[in-house]
């Protein structure tokens, strides 16, 4: 869509955003709820953090760990079951329900990092024309199960992390209102802080309002199977509670992108010696001493056989190429994966794996040391800018391209449907 396309249709269609009564946790046990995304963890790793914690939404949104390994039902069944979690938890008090609809402010820090913006429901009409920007393709089971998890649950529980461009005065706006002591204010197991400041003032959430509704685009960050679910669920029913999605916007400025590095499982039949050899043409290769982070664009790490190289593509894209063919996870496809592995779909190919930067060099070295993965490839962060012109130009990044940090926690506001 071009620039007068999409202006043109922000002119005249419904609204961006709206406020909503969510239901919440009390402050005081907030903390206790907490999750992190569904896809952060393994089913055992959650079902290790949930251990000794009955009201933390791993059970809602990862209810397979309530059952033995193997052995929890399958499909709407699986699903059904968080429900029922999910309504005991209102029936009993423990989610109480927002008297009236509003906007909530949402903190994250780590470290010296720190992103404050806005919990809202955002259109599923403004999805679907363009206003709300893609940047990834999914997968049809995790859509198919998130679809599930909507569907049993009655409520969407897990917000998607959007972005925007920068607004001076949305931006003061929300700092004014974050001066105010937050009503939640935790830190997580990952050390993460979150604070929340739920804006009851009437005039405070029209401000708000008009100022995300003039946005004119709004882009998805993390959250594309979350998103694309309850698009589906919204031609089933496209009336009400059903046509918006939970979200939390931030400006683009704000955020953090760390490095999504790979793994691949064997070298395509070669020995180490003859895939270095075949990099040469491609890449510079120079032999490290210790774990290599790329230092730039176009620069690469590689950990084989318990060495570190440092890659450096030998002619790159120039600096004004389309935002796509610069992208260092694509040109480590078309450069290296495919041409010398013949790993062609990494959406779907088991010989490759993603590990999110956050785990560090050291997760690489261990998955390649495991004897598991044959090689591990680091890579530069994914700049903010490429990816917000790559969902302009109505284009695709490659999978698992960007990984933000910190990450939003389940169970903190959630959006009913009923």
């Amino acid at each position: 869509m071009s620039s007068q396309d999409a202006q043109a249709t922000a002119e005249n269609a419904g609204p961006l955003v709206r406020p909503f009564a969510g239901l919440r946790p009390s402050p005081a046990r907030a903390a206790d709820f907490a999750a992190p995304p569904y896809d952060v963890l393994s089913s055992e790793e959650a079902r290790v953090q949930a251990t000794g914690r009955p009201v933390s939404f791993l059970h809602i949104t990862k209810p397979e760990i309530d059952f033995p390994p193997g052995a929890a039902p399958a499909g709407a069944a699986l699903h059904e079951h968080a429900g029922a979690r999910f309504r005991a938890l209102c029936a009993d008090g423990r989610l109480a329900a927002d008297s009236a609809p509003s906007y909530t402010l949402y903190r994250l820090t780590r470290g010296r990092h720190s992103q404050t913006g806005v919990v809202l429901t955002a259109s599923i009409e403004a999805y679907r024309d363009g206003r709300i920007r893609r940047h990834e393709l999914t997968r049809p089971d995790k859509e198919d199960d998130r679809v599930l998890n909507i569907e049993g649950v009655g409520a969407q529980t897990e917000p998607v992390l959007l972005l925007h461009r920068p607004d001076p005065v949305l931006s003061a706006e929300i700092k004014a209102l974050a001066a105010a002591k937050p009503e939640v204010k935790f830190s997580d197991d990952e050390g993460v802080g979150h604070a929340l400041w739920p804006i009851a003032d009437e005039a405070a959430v029209k401000r708000l309002n008009a100022r995300l509704n003039g946005l004119g685009a709004l882009y998805i960050a993390d959250g594309h199977h979350r998103s694309a679910a309850a698009a589906r669920i919204a031609e089933a029913q496209p009336e009400g509670a059903a046509a918006w999605f939970l979200a939390v916007a931030y400006s683009a400025e704000s955020v953090r992108i760390l490095d999504y590095n790979r793994v691949v499982r064997d070298l395509g039949g070669l020995s180490a010696e003859a895939f270095l050899d075949r990099l040469e043409a491609e890449f510079a290769v120079t032999r490290e001493a210790a774990p290599v982070r790329p230092g730039g664009r176009h620069e690469f790490g590689l950990v084989l056989a318990g060495q570190w190289y440092r890659l450096s593509l030998c002619n790159p894209p120039a600096a004004e190429a389309p935002a796509l063919e610069r992208l260092d996870v694509a040109l480590l496809a078309s450069h290296l994966l495919e041409p010398i592995l013949g790993i062609s779909e990494p959406r779907t190919d088991p010989r490759i794996d993603f590990i999110g930067g956050v785990r560090g060099l050291a997760a690489l070295e261990a998955a390649v040391a495991s004897g598991e993965w044959a090689a591990g490839f680091a890579l530069y962060p994914t700049a903010i800018e490429d990816l917000m012109a790559v969902a302009d130009a109505g284009l695709v990044m490659p999978p698992k391209s960007t990984w933000f940090d910190p990450k939003l926690a389940d169970g903190l506001v959630s959006y009913p449907f009923v």
